[in-house]
């Protein structure tokens, strides 16, 4: 049992640097940085060993980019995330780990990424993802988080980027068809971040945090959160409308940005706490399902 103790500090160790990678966030990053690369392909092409080959190093090696992004975000807001309820058990606000480790952590894995980017996927890919590590963890985190209550819509072009990484890991380019997905993404963050900063205002505040509703008030985000759920439905009728994608996701996209968009409108007129809560965890589950339509779409048209 004593001989058991070591073995369970190193697991244990290892989950909190684990934790500091934010992994809920980056298993979606990932996911639509995969569903780029399935999209920029033919069928056929899915039989070639080389696509596996590539788009497993790229799955690798943006997983390990943005896992670093999200543990430096960790480290520059250590004490705004001591504050605040949904992240104050994070292990630096814990000091389970330090600053020094968490540095050495986050360029071990970055710098790994990077290189495997760079020598097994193509110096494209490898240079837009060291641009949208540098937009998130410094232009975002550092600048226009504590800066501006328009962090979320700027500093969303980073966001947005994982399914033209995946569409440049597979082809060596970038073409129109990934820019709508990046856009589709760039829509969808203010709705998604603005339902969250809703029911978290007093933690903002309390953080010093200039969210919009905190500098503008429940009111307005409310109404900006509607207005950009408007914009985010219509963007996503983009895909068919360039015939990118045919009649499958168009119902998707519909049905989805139908219930988002009815979600919206209640919370712009009949606001509660828990309203909020229910948009911001269905914004997750309908940007998933809204790729996922991309993705049969593409691969499954009768």
């Amino acid at each position: 049992m004593l001989a058991s103790l070591p073995f369970r500090n190193y697991t244990a160790r290892l989950q909190q640097f684990f934790q500091l990678t934010k992994p809920r966030v980056v298993s979606l990053i990932v996911f639509t940085a995969v569903i780029g690369m399935f999209l920029a392909v033919p069928a056929e092409t899915l039989s070639s060993p080389h696509f596996w080959t590539l788009a497993l190093s790229a799955t690798i090696g943006v997983a390990l980019v943005a896992g670093s992004a999200a543990a430096l975000n960790c480290l520059v807001e250590q004490k705004i995330d001591a504050v605040m309820a949904r992240t104050r058990a994070r292990p630096l606000p814990m000091g389970t780990i330090t600053t020094h480790e968490t540095l050495l952590f986050s360029g071990a894995i970055g710098g790994g990424g990077l290189i495997i980017l760079y020598l097994f996927v193509n110096p494209l890919t490898m240079w837009l993802t060291l641009a949208t590590f540098v937009g998130y963890a410094v232009i975002y985190t550092v600048l226009l988080k504590p800066l501006t209550p328009q962090n979320i819509v700027i500093g969303g072009a980073s966001g947005a980027m994982p399914p033209v990484l995946g569409w440049a890991a597979v082809t060596g380019q970038v073409s129109h068809d990934a820019l709508l997905l990046f856009l589709i993404i760039f829509a969808w963050t203010p709705p998604h971040f603005w339902a969250l900063a809703l029911y978290r205002t007093k933690e903002y505040e309390k953080a010093g945090v200039p969210m919009l509703p905190v500098t503008h008030g429940d009111r307005f985000t409310r109404l900006q959160v509607l207005l950009y759920t408007v914009i985010l439905v219509a963007v996503t009728m983009l895909p068919f409308s360039t015939r990118m994608s045919g009649v499958i996701y168009l119902a998707a996209a519909a049905a989805l940005g139908g219930w988002f968009l009815a979600y919206a409108i209640r919370i712009c007129i009949a606001y509660t706490d828990e309203l909020a809560k229910k948009t911001f965890r269905y914004s997750i589950l309908y940007l998933s399902l809204l790729f996922l339509a991309l993705l049969v779409d593409h691969y499954f048209v009768f």
